[in-house]
């Protein structure tokens, strides 16, 4: 196998690439791009940005890095989820150039650096979940970019004494793991990698600058911590392992139809067999001189902690996996070549290159066709519309969070995170958490606490609550409800 025939091709169209699939996710983040439980983050990215502290002032169920970020970006363009999705869009893009960039620096077979980094950046940007993900207010976009970072600085490690490389992948991996515990796999992979592999300097030493790297990007969670303990401990780890499922009586049967239904997709089931075809390749194919072939086991290495812990997580949902796409990818350019090289010719690899990519552009187009009809921000921005419409600034309003969000009505103390009303606590925790039971939710809407109410939920939920007999008036906008003028029993 020859590994050091020289690339012909011109690296021109790679960049115009990975431009254009940037610019395709920005495009997408700004008219299309939605995600009902984004609501949530975004409206405390603005009650961050308007002074209030999460976990401290309001009931916040995530890791709160990403609603800092999308804080401070709001804070200079503007309070808009316009702002916060081309945020993220930018950060999934540079993720896909980050992982591109790191098959045309190393992939061992140098004909094919330029073309799997075409087929790499096509894989990743192109993939249904991070097109339809990696541009909203949840932090898929941020963390894409921390872990992508994170992987190309680690595997700079073994052969660099100095610290300050380590430092910064334990840095990145801190930052991803601070604004989703989803990634939190992420650093305990590579640190444990970067120990195993170590052929320079003193591997101790390394371990405690990615371990420092790490506390320093989670400093703001410290802060929190000391400010408020159990509530800060409440809302990153025991309402997710604890409470998280305790309206999802069937979390194991949701992760199972999960995992059933990537046998539906077929770009899901092509990157895998192409990545296991391409971990075969680096075991039996590549001569153990080769350095490279650790590299890709350390793709294989998170790609199986991030599918392990992702699959246990109760209840699970397929965009969660997302983070596991870009090491995937890696992989399948090498499952890719392998199979090439069996059944085509290896000289010639824009052939399968388009073959595959066309099959990923197929399957991206047809996820986003059958998603054309639901419920995007344009949708919420009138049902908002509709809200202040008959709300004037300081009356009560009961919401969903991307209506708070929109309107500029700031919830009431305890409303700030729909999902926390399933949770019913002592008073004293309560208070402490900022969270009201539902039970004691209806009794505010049926004693008239809230001069309008607006709901997306369907008519079943809106007839168990009773929510019709408190209020003289309605309005149906875009499949959502809007109730005023309190008069119960109407």
């Amino acid at each position: 196998m020859d590994v050091r025939r020289p690339s012909r091709a011109t690296p021109i169209l790679l960049f115009g690439l990975l431009a254009l699939i940037a610019a395709a996710l920005v495009c997408y983040s700004q008219t299309a791009a939605f995600a009902w439980d984004e609501g949530f983050h975004i409206l405390t990215a603005q009650l961050v940005l308007h002074g209030k502290k999460p976990y401290l002032d309001f009931c916040f169920s995530q890791a709160p890095l990403n609603a800092f970020w999308n804080a401070a970006w709001m804070a200079i363009f503007g309070e808009s989820w316009g702002v916060a999705h081309a945020v993220a869009a930018l950060c999934s893009g540079i993720a896909v150039a980050l992982t591109s960039g790191y098959v045309h620096s190393r992939f061992p077979i140098v004909g094919w650096r330029v073309p799997g980094a075409v087929v790499t950046a096509i894989l990743v940007g192109l993939n249904v979940l991070i097109f339809r993900f990696g541009g909203i207010a949840q932090p898929y976009g941020l963390c894409l970019l921390a872990i992508v970072a994170a992987f190309r600085l680690t595997v700079l490690t073994p052969d660099r004494a100095t610290h300050a490389t380590p430092a910064l992948a334990g840095f990145f991996s801190g930052l991803a793991a601070g604004s989703s515990l989803l990634t939190a796999p992420v650093g305990p992979v590579l640190l444990l990698w970067m120990c195993i592999y170590n052929r320079a300097g003193n591997r101790i030493r390394k371990a405690a600058a990615f371990l420092t790297g790490g506390m320093i990007a989670v400093t703001p969670v410290l802060w929190l911590w000391t400010q408020g303990p159990r509530q800060v401990l409440f809302g990153i780890v025991d309402y997710n392992l604890r409470y998280r499922q305790s309206d999802w009586p069937d979390a194991t049967r949701q992760n199972l139809e999960v995992l059933l239904g990537a046998i539906n997709s077929g770009p899901a089931v092509l990157l895998i067999l192409l990545a296991a075809g391409g971990l075969l390749f680096m075991r039996y194919q590549i001569p153990t001189k080769v350095d490279i072939r650790a590299e890709f086991y350390l793709c294989a290495w998170l790609s199986m902690a991030i599918f392990l812990y992702i699959t246990n997580v109760r209840p699970t949902f397929e965009r969660y996996y997302i983070f596991a796409v870009p090491f995937l990818s890696i992989l399948a350019v090498a499952g890719l070549f392998a199979a090439s090289s069996r059944l085509y010719r290896a000289d010639r690899p824009w052939v399968p290159i388009i073959l595959v990519s066309f099959l990923v552009a197929l399957g991206l187009g047809k996820d986003l066709y059958d998603e054309r009809y639901d419920r995007g921000w344009t949708e919420m921005a009138a049902v908002a519309r509709k809200v202040n419409e008959v709300t004037a600034p300081g009356e009560t309003l009961y919401a969903d969070e991307e209506t708070y969000f929109l309107s500029r009505h700031t919830p009431p103390s305890g409303m700030e995170e729909e999902n926390s009303h399933k949770l019913n606590f002592s008073a004293a925790d309560r208070a402490l958490y900022h969270i009201i039971p539902q039970p004691d939710l209806d009794r505010m809407v049926h004693d008239g606490y809230f001069h309008t109410l607006e709901t997306c939920k369907d008519a079943d939920f809106i007839d168990e609550h009773g929510f019709a007999r408190a209020y003289s008036k309605h309005a149906e906008v875009n499949d959502c409800t809007v109730f005023w003028g309190f008069a119960p029993g109407n």
